[in-house]
């Protein structure tokens, strides 16, 4: 297996990165962005086997995977004790920003890739809603409650950026996915990303609980012992978003979705509300910042024909206390250079129904060398 290391609580292994660099490089074709076998070859190799629970026993029966051409060629395999994936993007000209490096949309698309795809190597379904034998039977969906990205460094134009990803119980109505982003060539943790996924019946949009049986699928592929991209204690993930309230100091209004920007099932992909939200920074911020953290609270569901509105405003700072933790000794300019921290607010501009609620930390941009 390439790049050998894990993250577990807090604590970052990694392995050879100069033979992983060697082997990767023997293997991949420029100008394709293929998956990775861990025998580095497009030849045969067995698939994982995909446990299914039936009603009538707790033993499960086993039903063999074949992997397809896609899995064959994607820079992507499971962990020897099946309980994490990773897959290995070089990144593309069309992916970097005005910043020259991948924009927050970038890696949001590619954690939501390998998410999809980790779902697929199990054997789990095809069609991207990594739905299991049970819940086809009974027509659920998995739908994005909250999204936190922590972004440490930003890769550029073909760098080559290898993401770990697991799934593990998050309560009784849901599940939750973290990743770990590294650079390939140096092992450098450049990013953390976690979510929130509670599961929806596909033909009333009623939110439901994770049946028994459902569980039972889905457990078969969890860390046997809890595994938290962010171990830490009150980690920026935790942090509740407070509601923007009106008036917002910046808007961006009557924004439409895009063709483009609906998914497999109709609705606004999840990606596209990120980009909704940054179209109401200031300018002045994205001449002189870069995205660090975002948090974002999906609560309803977009469609086509709706018409968005983005509000923004600076987060306020809580106290005195907090002011003066921050370096700014409580004069205005100073407090002007501590707020990038901001909350953001996706509404229908129809009746104000609130689609989600962001918030986004800033940083200054430093030299890229």
């Amino acid at each position: 297996m390439l790049c050998q290391g894990t993250f577990q609580a807090g604590n970052v292994a990694i392995g050879d990165h100069n033979q992983c660099s060697k082997i990767f490089f023997n293997s991949v074709s420029i100008g394709y962005r293929k998956s990775f076998v861990s025998s580095c070859s497009v030849g045969a190799r067995s698939g994982p086997v995909l446990a299914v629970a039936t009603n009538e026993t707790t033993k499960s029966k086993q039903m063999a995977y074949e992997p397809s051409l896609a899995d064959r060629l994607r820079l992507g395999t499971m962990s020897e004790d099946g309980m994490s994936y990773k897959e290995k993007f070089i990144v593309r000209c069309y992916e970097v920003g005005i910043n020259k490096t991948v924009t927050v949309e970038t890696i949001a698309n590619l954690l939501q890739e390998v998410g999809c795809n980790h779902a697929q190597s199990v054997g789990f379904s095809t069609d991207g809603f990594a739905t299991t034998h049970s819940m086809r039977k009974l027509h659920l969906i998995w739908v994005t409650a909250r999204m936190y990205i922590e972004i440490y460094k930003y890769p550029a134009w073909s760098d080559v950026v290898e993401i770990e990803t697991w799934c593990q119980s998050e309560g009784r109505i849901g599940t939750r996915r973290d990743w770990i982003l590294k650079d390939c060539a140096t092992g450098e943790v450049i990013g953390r990303a976690t979510s929130k996924w509670l599961m929806m019946n596909q033909d009333t949009r009623r939110l439901q609980k994770v049946t028994d049986e459902v569980r039972d699928e889905l457990e078969l592929y969890f860390p046997k012992e809890l595994r938290l991209a962010f171990p830490e204690e009150n980690n920026g993930s935790l942090k509740k978003i407070a509601k923007l309230e009106d008036p917002a100091e910046y808007s961006k209004l009557g924004m439409v979705p895009r063709r483009a920007d609906l998914d497999m099932n109709q609705h606004v992909n999840n990606v596209t509300y990120i980009g909704w939200v940054l179209e109401s920074i200031p300018q002045e911020i994205i001449d002189t910042h870069e995205l660090e953290t975002i948090t974002i609270d999906y609560r309803r569901e977009c469609q086509q024909d709706d018409v968005v509105d983005s509000l923004t405003s600076v987060e306020p700072i809580e106290d005195a206390d907090a002011l003066e933790s921050h370096g700014a000794n409580g004069s205005a300019t100073a407090q002007k250079d501590v707020n990038k921290s901001f909350l953001h607010l996706l509404r229908l501009s129809s009746d104000g129904l609130e689609i989600n609620r962001c918030r986004t930390e800033w940083r200054r941009k430093s030299a890229r060398i």
